[in-house]
């Protein structure tokens, strides 16, 4: 339970709430900028090969246009400079089909979309790489020496001699980010200084990728990104379009306004791979593992590597004395993969918790108590101890509140008129990490009252970020929560870390505590008196007059922080009713129990774990992008073909957090959990399908077709 005096840790109502649903929240397409221009981006209809020849002529005779940019009349940017995926105008050559090669730039939008049609383009083609099924057995090792073999014991040995074991192959699709709002950007230069009005889940690393592609000192460029509206990793690294915008406003001497539409976001801002994980685990009769491997195949760009570590969660789940992850590669002309929620741990926890569950159901053993039989004592990849580590809690306080005891061990035992009924759980992990970041507390007094500003260069996806960093800061200052204003989003502002891989909360929280704390010992140290009880900030400004009192500080995450393995931990538990004539699957419903440190919010919290539930039910159920192997585009380009759970598909959500306490991980205890709601998901429900109907699917998405 939250201290009845604190704020951290009850359920507050988003401070930012009123101005998201009034449409005072500025996102990055909304800043009334004068004399606006707009871009349209017109892309390669070819999936490998180079541009013979742009014909412009027609478009630049067409009404409103004001320039048109191409690799022939693009200035030189540096393609080493932080932008991903490519897609610069550097280079007449083609790497993926709707590769970036131009943008037309037009008094409207409209304009500007009529003249990107008119524009007619050659090729010299060549043979895409684009069929992955077909180019898999090639895969090699990768550059990437994070992804070399991983191998402790002899899992191999192990797996050959063992006699209780299962060797199967997993595979999951192509999936895209689909925030609900699209990338976009409006530049405005002024002389050698530009502003990019930009989603940015990383405020600092989106200057430092404009700057330095753009030829230009981080300090001539300003990122402004107070609201984000969903990214889930595609915002996360920057794409071209950031800089292409900057260019284009350079060009015609006014702001650029520059907005993907949701259908040319497929081959734009990267996308989760397609991986076929192959695993095997051995046991004793009594259930204990006696070794894994876990070798994934999968594919990234022609030019250039990303791969997500679909191995991870392999490396730590459970206590076996014999491990193999190992990673292959086939470059193909796709756009560049990219961190997508939960990145490898989503993925890969659905390989490795269904494979848990077939070989408990071989060993015929409880799932929950298969599990727990493999419980590590300590890290089993660096064997440092846990900072804390709560599956074991998570398992059985959700099996208790699930009513795991109702699951029938056979399938098909539980039915409900046309319905097959059946449960399923898997467990997941994410690490927890604080990362440097900076801030600065303003004080004001104003007569007896005292009010607080914060302010860094913090990221709010939609999670919550300035209702957290306020409730953190009125807790230090002895404040009510009106007292304080929360400023994030500017590359102005002292720089902190990213929204990105659940670092966001622990680095900000921590850092907006320690410089509530500095600033109470600076006002203490200026009162020149000793002090009984420490009084705070507040008291402080009104005993000693002072009208405004600042301070910085440098955060860094504990020393010792390293020494322990930190991470947050789930248990998700799945109820599914298959239909008997049609094969459809509905999720009749979830409960998600989750380790995540200190939540500093439930409500905001339990938002993000249901998000990530409801992604993880996307990705078992409906999501995938289809590749046309014969030409490499995708035809999934809208949510009318890519589909994404609607209020409709979702039933019954619960979310339970498990009570920690953990001083290692930073001085606040808080973990993050924006990754972890997804990571074993897709598992639970598979393994739930498979117990409801004795059908085992391992290719996601499970549809009806695959069940029939």
């Amino acid at each position: 339970m939250a201290d009845k005096n604190k704020l951290t840790g009850t359920p507050v109502s988003r401070i930012d709430g009123i101005a998201k649903v009034t449409g005072k929240a500025t996102y990055s397409m909304d800043y009334p900028v004068r004399n606006l221009a707009y871009a349209v981006i017109f892309k390669s209809t070819i999936a490998a090969g180079t541009i013979q020849n742009i014909d412009t002529s027609d478009a630049e005779k067409a009404p409103g246009v004001l320039a048109i940019i191409t690799h022939k009349n693009a200035p030189k940017l540096n393609v080493h400079g932080g932008i991903r995926g490519g897609a610069l105008l550097q280079s007449p050559e083609i790497e993926f089909y709707g590769q970036h090669i131009g943008l037309v730039v037009a008094e409207t939008f409209e304009q500007a979309r009529y003249a990107s049609h008119l524009i007619r383009v050659k090729y010299e083609k060549k043979e895409p790489k684009v069929d992955f099924e077909k180019l898999a057995s090639g895969a090699v090792r990768p550059k990437d020496k994070d992804k070399a073999d991983d191998i402790r014991g002899d899992a191999q040995a192990e797996l050959s001699k063992a006699t209780l074991k299962i060797e199967e192959i997993y595979g999951t699709p192509i999936e895209h980010h689909q925030p609900m709002e699209p990338h976009a950007t409006i530049a405005e230069w002024n002389g050698d200084w530009v502003t990019l009005y930009n989603s940015a889940q990383i405020v600092n690393g989106a200057q430092s990728a404009a700057a330095a592609t753009l030829y230009l000192k981080p300090e001539n460029v300003r990122i402004i990104s107070p609201f984000i509206g969903g990214g889930f990793g595609s915002k996360g690294g920057q794409w071209a379009n950031l800089v292409l915008t900057a260019v284009a406003a350079k060009q015609v001497g006014r702001p650029v306004k520059l907005a993907l539409a949701r259908q040319q976001m497929v081959n734009s801002v990267g996308l989760r791979q397609r991986n076929i994980q192959k695993v095997s685990l051995a046991a004793t009769k009594d259930g204990k593992l006696t070794a894994l491997a876990h070798e994934i195949t999968t594919h990234s760009a022609i030019d250039n590597e990303f791969i997500e570590p679909c191995g991870d969660c392999s490396k730590i789940m459970y206590d076996v004395p014999n491990s193999l992850i190992t990673y292959r590669v086939v470059p193909m002309h796709v756009i560049l993969p990219t961190y997508t929620r939960g990145p490898g741990k989503s993925t890969g926890s659905f390989a490795l918790e269904s494979a848990m569950d077939e070989l408990a159901y071989k060993l015929k053993m409880d799932p929950i108590d298969f599990r727990l039989k493999n419980e590590p004592e300590r890290d089993p990849s660096n064997n440092k101890p846990w900072s804390s580590r709560t599956t074991v809690q998570c398992l059985q306080e959700g099996a208790n509140a699930f009513g795991w005891e109702k699951r029938m061990a056979e399938p098909r035992q539980n039915q409900q008129g046309e319905y097959w009924i059946g449960y399923g759980v898997a467990c997941g992990t994410y690490p927890a990490h604080q990362r440097p970041s900076s801030a600065i507390i303003r004080l004001k007094r104003s007569g007896s009252e005292i009010s607080a500003a914060v302010e860094l260069a913090a990221a709010d996806l939609g999670t919550g970020t300035h209702t957290i960093l306020a409730q953190t800061a009125a807790d230090a200052l002895d404040l009510p929560l009106q007292s304080i204003t929360v400023k994030i989003g500017d590359s102005d502002l002292p720089p902190a870390a990213g929204s990105v891989g659940s670092v966001g909360a622990a680095s900000y929280a921590n850092a907006v505590n320690d410089a509530c704390q500095k600033i109470t010992d600076e006002l203490i140290a200026r009162s020149g008196k000793q002090f009984f009880a420490r009084p705070t900030a507040s008291q402080l400004m009104r005993a000693e007059k002072i009208t405004d009192f600042q301070t910085r500080i440098e955060a860094k995450p504990p020393e010792t922080a390293d020494q322990y393995s930190c991470h947050s931990f789930n248990a998700n538990f799945a109820e599914v009713a298959v239909h008997k004539a049609t094969g459809m699957v509905r999720v009749n419903r979830f409960l998600a129990v989750t380790g995540g440190g200190t939540i500093l919010n439930p409500k905001t919290a339990r938002s993000q774990i249901i998000g990530g539930n409801i992604w993880g039910i996307g990705m078992a159920l409906t999501e995938e992008s289809i590749l046309d192997p014969r030409w490499g585009n995708f035809v999934t380009r809208s949510l009318a073909d890519y589909h994404v759970p609607s209020n409709l598909d979702i039933r019954s959500m619960e979310v339970i957090f498990i009570r920690e306490n953990d001083q290692a991980v930073n001085r606040l205890g808080v973990k993050g959990i924006g990754e972890v709601g997804i990571v074993g998901v897709a598992a639970a429900i598979a393994n739930a399908v498979f117990n409801a109907t004795g059908k085992r699917i391992r290719e996601l998405p499970i549809t009806p077709d695959k069940l029939l």
